[in-house]
């Protein structure tokens, strides 16, 4: 469950970020200025990150602050799953990323599975939508729900790409060291577990 701190950080910086955004008055702007300040002072106290990184991560926020779409593939054949090595940390996860805007799930699980891991994938069904602070220990200072999609794989080869290293096959006894930023054993157990199923009620929250 999400540490007190960080929900009160997350929601002042929301109220900044809605005031920033539709607020009109030059004072009623500097307090919210004011209030996103604090909210990246709490982040920083709790997560020793730097004051300059939080900031950047809250300053490039535009609008009604809403929650970020996480899309993960789950492709498995021959009861192995496909993970990524990902550049950024050298542990292993589903592929995916960030939603695009103009792109529908299916879409967005194609793209991931083929940029990532060199793999024509038919997406087939959602597994889970899930609210990440509710699954994770790591500390979003923003809201993702992470979708989880099933997905039939047509063809594979991988190849040099900007965020991972290599691809592979695993069996759920035998997993790599995870990303565990981006899934849990958990979350992959869950994978194996739709599809078994030939009819799965979709999990949520």
């Amino acid at each position: 469950m999400k540490e007190k701190w960080l929900e009160w950080a997350m929601r002042l910086q929301s109220i900044a970020q809605a005031g920033l955004t539709f607020g009109e008055n030059r004072y009623d702007l500097d307090r919210y200025n004011q209030i996103r300040a604090i909210s990246v002072e709490i982040l920083q106290e709790y997560t020793g990150i730097s004051y300059e990184k939080i900031k950047d991560l809250f300053t490039s926020e535009t609008g009604y602050q809403t929650p970020k779409v996480d899309i993960r593939a789950s492709v498995i054949r021959d009861d192995r799953i496909l993970m990524v090595r990902e550049k950024i940390d050298g542990a292993w996860s589903l592929p995916g990323g960030w939603a695009d805007v103009n792109t529908s799930v299916s879409e967005s699980a194609a793209r991931e599975c083929l940029e990532e891991a060199g793999a024509v994938v038919s997406p087939v069904r959602i597994i889970a939508i899930q609210q990440a602070d509710r699954h994770y220990d790591f500390p979003y200072p923003y809201t993702v729900y992470k979708i989880f999609v099933e997905c039939r794989l047509n063809e594979i080869s991988f190849r040099e790409n900007t965020e991972t290293l290599e691809a592979g096959f695993f069996a759920l006894d035998s997993l790599p060291q995870l990303s565990t930023e981006r899934n849990t054993r958990e979350q992959i157990e869950m994978c194996f577990s739709a599809e078994k199923k030939e009819v799965f009620e979709a999990l949520f929250d």
